[in-house]
């Protein structure tokens, strides 16, 4: 017997994306109506740009509902999930775009603190996890004695957006750092655990928007410094999630989207590195 979701044909299937009032993850819940998606918006204090995030998308012609929840309280993030689910029936991906993104570093004038690392663990680590859990505890449920060619079998999926760092390592953002290598991790095992119920992914950008103190011309420096002489658009970033979301043979890996950055080591964040 092969699971598949309640909606094999994937009419009017829906995403959830969280941080998906701006930056990033806006691009990504947009690029998802494009591909004819529904999106779930989610928010933490960003109510005003959630809401356009959902009026485009329902000029889009796709629904479209925003939800705010504090990432760093586990009860929100079960009303999150549930408040979701109850408006959008055919939930088949859920991209936690979300993340907290502060600055410490050991040896620096702003070490690592236990609040600090807390915070960003809570945030970018458990958060997505907990949210990866209650998706997976659905589709086994939504999926149970429902039969599938294989033709027909399409498999839900998480989306975990990483960061090209995980893989060329420096000091600076140290909590962040071990919170997403936590993440990173964290892939392959539950595509494991989740297995054949649920597909679980990492999606690592470069340097794709402005971050921090970083200046227009920092970034526009940075955003070469690769070897193809330039990193991901927030675009490049967007189309990966979808055509993630959408390859059911796909699981318990993650795809570099950053024009090749990875490939160069560098001691600094590349922020440092342009706007010294």
């Amino acid at each position: 017997m092969n699971p598949s979701s309640t909606a094999p044909s994937l009419h009017n299937k829906a995403v959830l994306v969280t941080g998906a009032a701006k930056r990033l993850g806006r691009e990504i819940a947009l690029q998802f109506a494009h591909q004819g998606w529904d999106v779930a918006v989610h928010y933490g204090r960003s109510e005003i740009e959630a809401q356009e995030t959902v009026a485009k998308i329902k000029d889009l012609g796709r629904k479209a509902q925003a939800f705010q929840a504090n990432l760093a309280n586990e009860a929100e993030i079960d009303t999150l999930f549930s408040a979701v689910l109850s408006q959008f029936q055919g939930l088949q991906c859920l991209v936690n775009s979300a993340s907290l993104f502060e600055y410490d570093r050991a040896h620096s004038n702003t070490p690592l603190t236990g609040k600090s690392l807390q915070e960003h663990m809570q945030v970018n680590l458990l958060a997505p996890i907990l949210l990866a859990q209650r998706m997976f505890e659905e589709q086994k449920k939504s999926t149970k004695n429902h039969e599938a060619d294989d033709e027909d079998l399409f498999v839900p999926a998480v989306i975990q957006l990483l960061d090209q760092k995980l893989i060329n390592l420096n000091p600076d953002y140290l909590s962040y750092t071990l919170s997403k290598a936590a993440l990173m991790t964290s892939v392959e095992v539950l595509a494991m655990d989740f297995a054949p119920y649920l597909r679980v992914l990492g999606l690592a950008p470069g340097i794709s928007l402005p971050s921090g103190d970083q200046t227009e011309e920092g970034f526009a420096k940075a955003h070469q410094m690769t070897p193809l002489g330039k990193s991901s658009t927030p675009a490049d970033v967007a189309k990966a999630a979808v055509f993630l979301a959408e390859s059911s043979a796909i699981t318990g890996t993650t795809l570099y989207v950053d024009g090749g950055q990875h490939l160069l080591p560098s001691s600094r964040d590349v922020m440092f590195k342009t706007n010294l």
